[in-house]
């Protein structure tokens, strides 16, 4: 121990850093641990700081560095090791460690307890909102939000009307944070009820899973070969299901690319694979194989058995990517056509495979401006004389 009074040169062990701490918990005054242990009141504060910084569990997002890669870097460092070799070993991106070092001082400064203590502290801001500084702006943005603008709409418009005014800038996303961050308040929380939803409270943003699984072996539209896009070769076909009310039965929906040729088939309430692929075989048996080459469909589950109907007929399958009804644009509008007669929220059960046929018929006769006024159903017939 040392002298009362002296002040020591060399740093604290490990065993006297850990007393200091016991002092510290048990109550004791850094004055009395300062010359308890013969060191610097200063020496005693920097040991306390830099315990709260390493048991502390800062709640961020996993993007960002934890003290002990931070270590890690640092002795990367030492060890003369490149910024690849070091990110390689955390499993992070080159870039992030060469940021990490350059905001921190670079190689030759670098050390990871200062730059973890200068990441606490970005990460708290005590910064006031640009709403709640600038009146001005947050008059423009709750007009705007009366006259039901979009958050989006608003940004953009102030930026137009006041191009040289750095102060009339804001983003859509503080608007949204202005309305929905309850700490923040700039903004009345009244006003989300002039937002198109009139949600109250903001959807957390996630990346969350599809909500159907992915169809085994399926072929996407993007291999689809170019003949088929530009509809320059008769006998590929589009297909969906249009569905009744809640959903309880379905018809399955043809369209031939070129032609706008429409075949429909009953599907009652069984929307299964084997029932929808049976359903097809029996309304593309009476085709020759060179108007039926291929079928572009959207990638519901009522097809996932795509592979043995591909085998039995010899027709190629394809798969719009989700969520892109354009892809399948004949379709879609046939489609739209067929509600004339297949209105939405009805039972479509009712109908017979007859019945299905004579609708068919008349959207088959219907002259198209597409076709030069001609009709599908002389296109088609021109095609099987051929």
């Amino acid at each position: 121990m040392v002298a009362m009074g002296t002040r020591r040169s060399n740093p604290l062990s490990v065993v006297e850093r850990e007393s200091v701490l016991a002092r510290l918990r048990a109550g004791e005054h850094p004055d009395a641990a300062a010359v308890a242990l013969g060191c610097s009141l200063r020496t005693v504060q920097r040991v306390y700081a830099d315990s709260l910084v390493k048991s502390r569990r800062v709640d961020q997002a996993e993007l960002r560095l934890s003290f002990e890669e931070r270590e890690q870097i640092s002795r990367g460092v030492a060890a003369g090791e490149s910024a690849h070799a070091i990110g390689r070993l955390l499993g992070r991106a080159t870039s992030t460690v060469t940021r990490e070092l350059h905001v921190n001082g670079g190689r030759v400064r670098y050390r990871a307890l200062r730059a973890h203590r200068r990441a606490i502290a970005c990460t708290a801001r005590p910064k006031r909102g640009k709403l709640a500084g600038c009146s001005r702006l947050r008059s423009e943005v709750e007009a705007g939000l009366v006259a039901r603008w979009s958050p989006q709409q608003i940004s953009a418009r102030l930026r137009a009307d006041h191009p040289d005014d750095l102060e009339m800038r804001i983003s859509h996303e503080t608007i949204y944070q202005s309305l929905y961050v309850q700490s923040r308040g700039e903004l009345r929380r009244e006003l989300t009820g002039y937002l198109r939803t009139k949600r109250a409270h903001r959807r957390p943003r996630r990346d969350t899973p599809p909500q159907r699984g992915r169809i085994k072996d399926m072929v996407l539209i993007s291999e689809r070969p170019a003949q088929i896009e530009d509809r320059a070769v008769p006998g590929h076909w589009e297909g969906d299901l249009i569905l009744g009310k809640n959903g309880r039965s379905a018809i399955a929906t043809l369209v031939e690319r070129q032609t706008r040729y429409v075949m429909l088939a009953r599907l009652g309430s069984d929307r299964t694979s084997e029932h929808v692929i049976a359903a097809l075989k029996d309304r593309i048996r009476e085709l020759p194989a060179h108007l039926m080459l291929s079928l572009t469909w959207d990638q519901g589950k009522e097809l996932s058995a795509h592979a043995a109907f591909s085998i039995q007929t010899g027709i190629d399958i394809y798969f719009c990517d989700p969520h892109s009804p354009w892809q399948r644009g004949s379709n879609e509008n046939t489609n739209g056509l067929l509600r004339q007669y297949l209105p939405k929220g009805t039972d479509l059960a009712v109908h017979s495979q007859l019945e299905l046929d004579q609708i068919a018929a008349q959207l088959n006769g219907r002259p198209r401006q597409t076709l030069g006024w001609n009709n599908p159903a002389e296109k088609i017939n021109e095609l099987l004389l051929q």
